[in-house]
C-alpha cells in the first residue's frame, strides 16, 4: 500500500518541540505502518496487529 493512500497520526508520545523526534501511525485492518514524521517518504516499520499490542504492552511497562 502506498504510504500517501494511508491515514497518518502522530504518536501522541512525540514531542512537540522543534528537533521534531515524531513518530507516525497509521492503521490498516491487517498491518500496523510506522515512519519518522520528518522523512514521509523514507522507509517505514510495519507490524502485524498482534505483535503490534504486544510492543505496545511491553512499552507501557517502561
Amino acid at each position: 500500500m502506498n504510504a500517501s493512500e494511508l491515514h497518518w497520526f502522530k504518536s501522541s508520545y512525540s514531542s512537540s518541540g522543534e528537533a521534531g523526534d515524531c513518530v507516525e501511525i497509521a492503521n490498516t485492518p491487517t498491518t500496523i505502518h510506522i515512519r519518522d514524521s520528518k522523512n514521509t517518504e523514507g522507509p517505514r516499520l510495519t507490524f502485524a496487529p498482534g505483535a503490534w499490542a504486544d510492543f505496545v504492552s511491553y512499552a507501557a511497562l517502561g
